[in-house]
């Protein structure tokens, strides 16, 4: 009986020390993919806030009509260009 459990023992210490081997395997192969998925994830997360308030892509929509092409391409920059300062800004 003794034995048996040595051999479990044995065996136990094996598959953890295998499963480690595997898990930084796993990190390493994963590591390219980080950047890509999430920026997937970031755009899944625009689509479902847009689903949840179509309103706001409605206004955005009637806002550049309005606004005319010359003028609608300065205010995305402008927007574009205050939105990355922002963030830079809260960030820290």
């Amino acid at each position: 009986m003794n034995s048996k459990l040595t051999e479990l023992a044995e065996r136990r210490k094996h598959l953890v020390a295998q499963a480690a081997v595997q898990r930084t395997a796993l990190a390493q192969n994963a590591a390219p993919w980080r950047a890509p998925l999430a920026l997937a994830d970031r755009g899944v997360e625009a689509l479902r806030t847009i689903r949840r308030h179509p309103a706001w892509l409605l206004g955005a929509t009637l806002l550049l009509v309005a606004l005319r092409p010359g003028r609608a391409g300065r205010l995305t920059r402008f927007a574009w260009v205050g939105w990355q300062v922002g963030r830079r800004l809260f960030r820290r």
